[in-house]
């Protein structure tokens, strides 16, 4: 057996003690959050559950902690740091010996949580998202000034347990501008930055919170989040993307939930079982969209493989969205890493195995279009359909007697497309009077009809679960994931790693729209037991307020997520969602109350130096405006922005350029009037296979599949977009049109952009540099005054306090 150092334990022990938020000592270390998730990401290619090179594989309890390896070492020794091999290797600085071999080393943090793990006695625990979670009170903490809500204790108790202390406040400008961004998605206005700054209120802010959590413009912001998550999208992909018919009621819908405070638990039954719930409402069925939102091909080369495929984006969606689990691998094997076997995914398929296909290639509405006209209209346009299919029959008698006398070359044109052209120019010669006086006045009574059904309002269509197949068909585990290779019969059941109890369908009654097993689904995931359900939403709303969730993969708090920085503070959100009705608004307003909220964004050294990724909330971070917010404060601040709420989606300009980027350049794509297109971009057509520039340069996600948080990049075609393109050149003339109107000097027309763009009133370093750019402009390069002052709003549209947060 090879000897150990005693200078490798010191140096095991030292990356311990050294490593960035190392625990107090005698604090519990949790294998399945701090120590198996670092496994999984780095080790498990070579030693997990397809590879066990060595004879060692680390997803194993006993072929850790006890067996022998090839080598007759041992990995780990609980509680013995010097003669567990694991340690030795991880942190070896020989290439020839350190794991991994390839790639970067273990980082010194990540060395840290095995050794004390290790030394800990290597408790093998299970992950922490599947246990059921442990709710404990707001730690005590010596700076009581500091605490505004139990967040702050929380936060405050880890900051001094890694010697580092919070930022200053942010001062108010920059509250009110964070805040009305958070909330709204919206720039405030001077006029409501002054009034916050001079209010002696000392609950000024907690009414600023108040009054922007009440605005409609909340549930416009706050819906952009959920639509990333559920994939939407108004059109189907492939070549042809065409249009999901009334899709943007399902967006309104969202809104809608949101400004309402709707329950969280509500609104996810509504969309799983929205069409199944006793009482159903047009909210209901209009939530059921959500099964509609992904792609379709309406030719594929495989039928029964594009099936699945869609089935299979309902099942991971759904599992992504509402619980944080990522179950696609387990489609053709059991999960590698979570403890998801394939029975249990095909399981989750068979709860939706009943849903009929977005549509076929010749009827693209039946299945996913319900009437919701009102019941009066509805009924009238009952009864003249069936008034008029009452005449088809006997009209079709007479047809064929007339047919049937004429040549045999007009007799097969009877049978083809011709058939209506064929019979209104010849079928009176072929009838006896009779028959066409019956015939002429069946004709008139359906012309009648259909007059009548012509003068009806329009129905309502909402794009839904329309359409359920009679009977559930049997689910089949399908071998390697083929459709093709079907394997043993699986029952509709919960995944295994919840522990739950075998679900409880309603009693099978002739003629129901669908079996009820989406309910029964829908039920269990938003039940206040569901041990994932309130801690993923409680994620997201944090994430909405941060830039990041304490868990940072929000889809995925499986064991190749990444665990949470404050665990206990989840659980602890999580509870307090649930024990408040699952309502929202409330914990928006516990979050933003916080003083961990109100903290600046200022950095220090030391803190850098120990947490250079923030994940303690030493302070706040700094963020760049979402593609949203960038066109819609364009918007705003040049005075043209249309606040008009819900309804079809609007059509944004787009350059030939960009529409000649579709195989049928232009197809798919209207003009929208000046005002519709100065809405906000919620409203703007999300087309898969033509997204807006302005959007998309700025990181709009791709819809193909859910989006749990979007990417934050710095690249050309941003800058491209904001100095040369169409849009910001057009946006910032009709800025510099304002601000003629509003000032009749330079000066005071430079101070009105700072204020209005900037949030904050202009300084004399800014008055000085926009003065000598307009002079310049004008005296060096031949531009009149108005066209130097368009160019010197679209810098001040261009500069980075414009463009981010704090």
């Amino acid at each position: 057996m090879m000897r150990r150092s005693s200078t490798l334990v010191t140096a095991i022990l030292c990356l311990s003690t050294v490593a960035f938020g190392a625990e107090p000592a005698d604090s519990k270390v949790d294998f399945g959050r701090d120590v198996k998730p670092i496994l999984a990401r780095r080790c498990f290619s070579c030693h997990g559950p397809d590879e066990a090179e060595s004879g060692l594989n680390l997803a194993d309890k006993h072929s850790v902690l006890s067996a022998e390896l090839d080598s007759g070492l041992r990995a780990v020794v609980p509680g013995d740091l010097e003669q567990s091999e694991l340690l030795r290797r991880i942190a070896s600085t020989d290439e020839y010996e350190r794991m991994p071999p390839e790639g970067e080393p273990l980082k010194p943090e990540e060395v840290a949580a095995i050794t004390n793990w290790v030394e800990k006695g290597a408790e093998w625990d299970a992950h922490w998202a599947f246990r059921q979670p442990e709710v404990v009170e707001p730690p005590a903490v010596e700076n009581e000034s500091w605490i505004r809500t139990p967040i702050d204790r929380f936060i405050l108790s880890r900051l001094a347990s890694a010697g580092l202390t919070p930022a200053a406040s942010a001062d108010r400008r920059t509250l009110i501008r964070r805040a009305s961004y958070d909330l709204t998605g919206l720039p405030p206005t001077p006029e409501d930055v002054e009034a916050f700054l001079v209010d002696p209120d000392p609950r000024a802010y907690e009414r600023l919170v108040d009054r922007l959590l009440d605005s409609p413009q909340y549930g416009e912001k706050w819906a952009r989040h959920w639509l990333d998550i559920v994939r939407y999208a108004e059109t189907n992909s492939f070549e042809r993307d065409g249009a999901k018919p009334n899709s943007w009621r399902y967006r309104d819908y969202v809104i809608k939930s949101f400004n309402d405070d709707k329950p969280y638990d509500q609104f996810v039954i509504e969309q799983l079982a929205g069409d199944e719930l006793p009482e159903k409402t047009d909210e209901s069925i209009i939530a059921t969209g959500y099964y509609r939102l992904g792609i379709w091909d309406d030719e594929p080369a495989d039928p029964l493989q594009a099936r699945f495929d869609e089935l299979d984006d309902i099942v991971s969606t759904t599992g992504q969205a509402f619980l944080g689990l990522t179950t696609g691998c387990a489609r053709c094997h059991d999960h590698k890493i979570d403890p998801i076997p394939q029975a249990d995914y095909y399981g989750l398929v068979a709860f939706f195995h009943e849903i009929t296909p977005y549509a076929t290639r010749s009827d693209q509405q039946t299945n996913n279009q319900t009437d919701i006209s009102p019941p009066a209209v509805q009924k009238q346009y009952a009864e003249l359909e069936t008034a008029i299919a009452a005449l088809k029959g006997p009209m079709e008698e007479i047809e064929q007697r007339g047919i049937a006398k004429m040549s045999a070359p007009d007799q097969r044109r009877s049978e083809g497309p011709e058939r209506q052209k064929l019979l209104e120019r010849k079928l009176g010669g072929y009838l006896e009077n009779a028959d066409l006086e019956r015939y002429t006045a069946l004709s008139a009574e359906r012309r009648r009809f259909q007059a009548q059904l012509k003068a009806l309002p329009d129905r309502t269509l909402a794009m839904s679960v329309a359409k359920c197949l009679p009977e559930p068909p049997e689910t089949f585990v399908m071998l390697r994931g083929s459709p093709h290779a079907p394997g043993d019969k699986v029952e509709p059941h919960f995944p295994v790693l919840f522990e739950a109890k075998a679900p409880e369908f309603p009693s099978d009654e002739s003629g129901s729209h669908s079996s009820g097993r989406r309910l029964t689904l829908a039920k269990w995931i938003a039940s206040p037991g569901n041990r994932l359900t309130s801690r993923v939403m409680a994620n997201r709303i944090w994430q909405g307020h941060f830039g990041r969730g304490i868990v940072r993969s929000p889809n995925n708090f499986g064991q190749l997520g990444i665990p949470p920085t404050h665990p206990e503070l989840l659980n602890w959100l999580a509870k307090t969602f649930v024990d408040g009705g699952w309502r929202m608004k409330p914990l928006h307003r516990l979050i933003m109350l916080s003083s961990t909220y109100r903290m600046s964004s200022e950095g220090n050294e030391a803190a850098l130096a120990k947490d250079p990724q923030n994940d303690l909330f030493w302070r706040f971070d700094m963020r760049r405006l979402t593609a949203e917010e960038v066109r819609d404060s364009v918007l705003a601040v040049n005075g043209r922005l249309n606040r008009e709420m819900f309804g079809p989606w609007i059509y944004p300009k787009l350059s030939q350029e960009v529409l000649a980027g579709q195989s049928r350049p232009g197809e798919g794509w209207s003009d929208s009037s000046e005002s519709e297109r100065n809405r906000r971009s919620i409203y703007a057509h999300v087309k898969r296979s033509l997204p807006v520039p302005i959007l998309s340069v700025f990181d709009f996600p791709d819809s193909d599949g859910s989006c749990e948080a979007r990417f934050t990049t710095t690249q050309p075609a941003q800058a491209l977009t904001m100095l040369n393109g169409d849009l910001l050149n057009e946006e910032a003339k009709l800025f510099a049109d304002r601000l003629r109107n509003e000032s009749n000097s330079a000066e005071g027309r430079v101070r009105r952009a700072i204020e209005l763009a900037l949030c904050r009133p202009a300084e004399e370093t800014d008055v000085e540099r926009g003065l000598d750019l307009i002079g310049t402009l004008t005296a060096s390069h031949g531009i009149d005054e108005d066209r130097a002052l368009d160019l010197y709003c679209l810098v001040v549209l261009n500069t980075n306090e414009f463009a981010y947060l704090d």
